[in-house]
């Protein structure tokens, strides 16, 4: 799961075909948010649905948590429930910390959220970088979203395919991803609070006293 909100955890891109105006207000709001959205914080759900194995039905793991980012390329996820985890990008190192494991993963920020969902909801600023790596394609409204398909151009990284809804007024509202795996990760959600920015100490991150740090 770790790996699939990191790199998974959006972006998008590309040249669209003549749609029905209906469809076009999703692409509309991403493309509001990706040019406006300066910083913000949300709570948000996550469902992670493996594929069904023989005679047993799919596995479904939830969790939750909150979410915070301050463009260009810092975000922190802090899951509370059912295990208690955290994910910062401080601009520089991307940290993952088990708190049941007592131990850090560290890797250089880099390229490393390009071309994943971090990308759409923290890097990028306007619609051009999206398209260097994401065909964008509108979808039919469902579940009360306008939603937005994005398929990755690289076809070798672990995310096939994403979907980015949008409530009727343009607000942020899930995020769901499908990896080559054949997992389909669904994030909701909820409480999102827009900002101009946020205190800078809210993505620096310290690994905790004992705990181990392992490299990447």
């Amino acid at each position: 799961m770790k790996k699939l909100v990191v790199a998974a955890l959006a972006a998008l891109s590309a040249a669209l075909a003549p749609v029905a105006p209906a469809w076009a207000d999703g692409l509309a709001s991403l493309e509001t948010f990706v040019r406006s959205a300066k910083a913000g914080t949300a709570q948000f759900t996550q469902t992670v649905t493996s594929p069904a194995k023989a005679g047993q039905p799919p596995r479904v793991q939830t969790s939750g948590g909150s979410f915070s980012f301050q463009r260009p390329g810092k975000f922190k996820f802090v899951y509370t429930r059912p295990f208690a985890q955290t994910i910062v990008a401080d601009g520089q190192t991307l940290w993952l910390y088990d708190e049941d494991l007592e131990q850090v993963t560290r890797r250089p920020q880099g390229d490393a959220l390009a071309g994943t969902p971090a990308a759409l909801l923290t890097s990028v600023q306007d619609m051009a970088a999206l398209r260097k790596d994401f065909t964008l394609q509108p979808q039919p409204d469902a579940d009360g979203l306008e939603w937005v398909q994005a398929m990755p151009k690289n076809h070798d990284g672990q995310i096939q395919q994403l979907r980015v809804g949008f409530t009727a007024q343009g607000g942020l509202a899930a995020l769901e991803i499908f990896d080559s795996f054949g997992q389909q990760s669904v994030l909701r959600f909820e409480q999102v609070q827009l900002r101009s920015h946020l205190p800078a100490g809210d993505f620096q991150f310290q690994p905790p006293q004992g705990a181990g740090v392992v490299e990447q």
